[in-house]
């Protein structure tokens, strides 16, 4: 059984740094790994040393049994059109203006996408392990809610309320359009512009069953996956966090454990000037000791909150753009021993 690890937290914490690192440790492990990011920068493929990902997995030339690939969010919802729709309605979406800006605008749009292709690949038998980056910022939680928020796009108040209670048939669209409140759009609109959103909308629709039996499918998987929140101990990361640990095990697996990244060494807490020490090095001495122990003190605080295990990866004054060098950030982790050992 493939075995999925989800890496999430606030933007810019360096989920896809530690994504990609997991990825290796669990390729060096053996097992046939492929680390999938939804995030449009080049972050995974830089960290990975690879020059270009793309949809489709890109082996690892460093390393044997190792793959990347980077989600593309619209093309992607052609993919969910075909498979959700009759081949007649999935090309009238994928032509449709409306669609493309659905796919674009709707919050949970890329989220979706990503965990459609994050399930197809679980299932297709070819991977031992999946590391998943999700998207950065308030897209990480998207990512567990989007399967639901998607469901109810395609079946909410709205779509039902202007094509029908049960699924009208395409003639029905001009009886539709002929209510009071689309009388009045019409005027505005244009009676040809109301009539394209109408029929773009009924063609949603009808995607809505078996989006619905696969949003169901994507819901279990989250459950059964590994999750890790990375944060750092800065306030606005840690304050989303501590909404991750407070929201997943409401829709997905509670989190495995919280990953505090870029932190400094403990040896600093205790680090001292001496007398000899000069003035200016004295007060930089001091002020990375405080900033060594206000890490620190919030560590201890989240682990005991949450009743978490926390691991630590230490401050790099450099990105990792190799194999070589995420290992080597691994090896300079504490606490992620155990994790890596079972993926």
């Amino acid at each position: 059984m493939t075995k999925a690890v989800i890496v999430t937290g606030a933007g810019g914490v360096g989920k896809t740094t530690l994504s990609a690192a997991v990825a290796v440790r669990s390729a060096r492990a053996g097992h046939r790994t492929l680390v999938l990011t939804v995030d449009p920068a080049r972050r995974l493929a830089d960290a990975l040393g690879i020059g270009e990902l793309g949809a489709v997995p890109t082996a690892n030339p460093e390393l044997e049994l190792l793959w990347g690939a980077m989600l593309d969010a619209e093309h992607s919802w052609d993919a969910v059109a075909r498979r959700h729709a009759d081949p007649e309605v999935a090309e009238r979406l994928v032509s449709s203006e409306f669609f493309r800006v659905a796919a674009r605008h709707f919050p949970a749009s890329q989220s979706y996408a990503a965990s459609e292709r994050m399930a197809d690949h679980l299932e297709s038998g070819e991977w031992d392990v999946i590391v998943v980056d999700t998207p950065p910022s308030a897209g990480g939680i998207e990512f567990f809610t989007a399967p639901a928020e998607t469901r109810d796009l395609v079946g909410g108040r709205l779509i039902r309320w202007i094509t029908g209670g049960p699924l009208p048939g395409r003639r029905s669209i001009f009886r539709i359009a002929g209510r009071p409140a689309l009388r009045m759009a019409s005027t505005i609109l244009g009676s040809d512009l109301l009539e394209r959103v109408a029929e773009f909308l009924f063609d949603l629709r009808t995607t809505h069953d078996s989006l619905s039996r696969r949003a169901a499918a994507i819901e279990r998987h989250f459950k059964e996956a590994s999750t890790l929140v990375v944060t750092t101990a800065d306030p606005t990361p840690m304050r989303e966090a501590e909404r991750f640990f407070r929201y997943l095990p409401k829709v997905a697996s509670p989190p495995e454990l919280v990953i505090f990244n870029r932190s400094l060494p403990d040896a600093w807490r205790s680090a001292r000037p001496t007398s000899d020490t000069p003035p200016a090095l004295a007060d930089n001495l001091r002020r990375w000791s405080a900033e060594a122990v206000r890490q620190a003190i919030h560590r201890e605080e989240f682990a005991l909150r949450y009743r978490t295990p926390v691991a630590t990866v230490p401050w790099q004054p450099a990105s990792p753009t190799s194999v070589e060098t995420l290992e080597h950030l691994l090896s300079s982790a504490t606490g992620l021993e155990e994790l890596v050992a079972n993926s």
